[in-house]
């Protein structure tokens, strides 16, 4: 069993930035580790996760549209962490982040909550 465990969020006003960090328990090797997010009001479920960004062991690395600019996306595989820096962030990014990661099976995290001011 491997435990994802995030960190880095709070209370931020739009336009400032926050990085977020995600480390695995143990060494294992992904085959892609990222961050989704959910927002407030919406059921807690992993089906109403919204994929944020995610990066594959072959480097590929995706973003969601409304990120994409701002957001990026990278890991430290020796470390067996990813980190999601954030800037010019919006009201619209108020969400819980999760942290995954897949080797075999989708591991979660329990969520970094983010809350941006306008």
């Amino acid at each position: 069993q491997v435990e994802l465990v995030e960190s880095g969020g709070g209370l931020v006003q739009a336009g400032e930035s926050l990085r977020l960090s995600c480390s695995a328990s143990r060494s294992i090797t992904f085959t892609v580790m990222g961050w989704y997010r959910q927002a407030s009001g919406t059921q807690s479920s992993e089906t109403e996760r919204e994929l944020v960004a995610a990066i594959y062991a072959g480097g590929q690395i995706k973003y969601a549209d409304s990120v994409k600019g701002r957001f990026t996306i990278s890991t430290n595989r020796i470390r067996n962490t990813v980190y999601l820096q954030m800037n010019s962030l919006k009201p619209e990014d108020t969400a819980v982040y999760y942290c995954t990661a897949v080797s075999g099976y989708h591991y979660w995290g329990k969520g970094t909550q983010v809350t941006v001011s306008s």
